[in-house]
């Protein structure tokens, strides 16, 4: 096999003469040469340039949840409006990303067809494997959304419960309060041995007063309680939903990328099969 002669040096002579030949001063014939060892960046393509941009969107909603996940999650630090407000920024962030997301996606998608020839063959390898890369790199970006909306989905789930624990015990306090009291009373009652019949009649009332007082109490927590828990749910229910369609992305990108190994595998078998 004949041996392969390396050119470059006489390139670059040559580029040197015909540089002085057209008169060009020595700084830019020293810019003309210096191209030949730091090569000029290239352009990013605009599916690199909108995969970065999502990138750095959900870094900064990542970013944005470590900085308020103590605000978030002591109820003595913000109020249940401010904590409503984070939920809310993050559903728009989560939002926001799937949407960037589903854009490439369907860049993709129109790529793949127009990369098919006729009746659905295609004709380069090459053009297959960039397509499976960017379906790799749309499954990478999917799987860290879903991450980090999985960690905030926990975080939610955190304050929920310790809105519930902290009524709950609230609610038997105070049962034992009005009971120690009720109890208190009947002490102090015993030394009096005769009462007059107008005092036994208005005992039986105050406890039936005080009964129903407790029961309204009650009710009215209950249903704050209850409010309160059809908003959490409500809004959790967004968040899974979301949850469960970044599921579902995940996995078609995952099915996508196999199907197209299988179809890039036979190029690579025989361009590997010419190379021996």
């Amino acid at each position: 096999m004949a041996r392969i002669r390396d050119r470059n040096e006489d390139f670059k002579d040559a580029v040197r003469h015909a540089a002085v030949s057209a008169g060009y001063d020595e700084s830019k014939l020293a810019s003309i040469m210096a191209s030949f060892i730091i090569h000029k960046p290239k352009q990013s393509s605009p599916f690199t340039r909108a995969a970065l941009k999502t990138l750095e969107n959900i870094g900064a909603l990542e970013q944005f949840m470590m900085k308020h996940r103590k605000d978030y999650m002591d109820m003595h630090r913000t109020t249940e409006q401010e904590r409503d407000s984070i939920e809310q920024e993050v559903a728009e962030f989560v939002k926001a990303c799937k949407e960037q997301i589903d854009i490439l996606k369907t860049s993709i998608n129109n790529e793949d067809t127009n990369a098919k020839g006729w009746l659905g063959i295609r004709a380069d390898g090459n053009n297959v494997d960039t397509i499976a890369h960017k379906h790799g790199v749309v499954l990478i970006l999917s799987e860290k959304l879903h991450a980090v909306t999985s960690e905030f989905d926990k975080l939610r789930a955190i304050r929920f419960q310790d809105a519930i624990n902290k009524r709950i015990p609230r609610r038997k306090q105070k049962r034992v309060t009005n009971s120690s009291s009720t109890g208190a009373s009947n002490v102090l009652d015993q030394p009096e041995l005769k009462e007059s019949d107008e005092t036994q009649l208005e005992r039986p009332r105050l406890q039936h007063q005080l009964l129903d007082d407790e029961t309204r109490a009650l009710q009215v927590e209950l249903t704050n309680l209850l409010d309160s828990v059809q908003q959490t749910e409500t809004k959790m229910v967004e968040m899974s939903a979301l949850n469960h369609l970044m599921s579902t992305h995940v996995l078609q990108q995952a099915q996508q990328i196999e199907h197209l190994y299988d179809q890039v595998n036979p190029f690579l078998c025989f361009s590997y099969m010419l190379d021996l």
